[in-house]
């Protein structure tokens, strides 16, 4: 009885094939996350947005409390520009106020990119 040493070449050639399964995949899955760069760009912008609408909506609350209603407005933040509509809803508490913000990449607001809500309360 001999000693080998090494891999026949049947091995070699599952190794390899197994190899190739994996690769094959991972490339694919990079693909997708590729594919889904600029949505979730746009996305994550659209969300800094909001956040800067809802500040604002806080700081204003400070000076005096929200009135009830809606306000539009637009600003641009890495070069392109973006469209937000603020609602001020009433509560059933009259001391606070529901402020609903949302985002989009088109003045008419057909394709809402993110919709943020928070409450506020009167300063006394």
């Amino acid at each position: 009885m001999t000693n080998h040493k090494g891999m026949t070449l049947i091995e070699v050639m599952v190794a390899l094939a197994i190899f190739a399964v994996a690769a094959l995949s991972i490339t694919n899955s990079l693909g997708q996350l590729m594919s889904n760069m600029p949505i979730l760009q746009e996305r994550t912008y659209a969300q800094w947005v909001a956040d800067n609408v809802l500040v604002d909506a806080v700081l204003e609350n400070k000076q005096q409390f929200l009135a009830i209603g809606k306000k539009e407005g637009d600003t641009e933040m890495a070069g392109e520009r973006w469209y937000w509509r603020r609602e001020i809803i009433k509560t059933q508490s009259d001391d606070f106020r529901m402020v609903k913000v949302s985002v989009s990449d088109d003045s008419r607001y057909d394709r809402i990119l993110t919709q943020v809500n928070t409450y506020v309360f009167k300063v006394k």
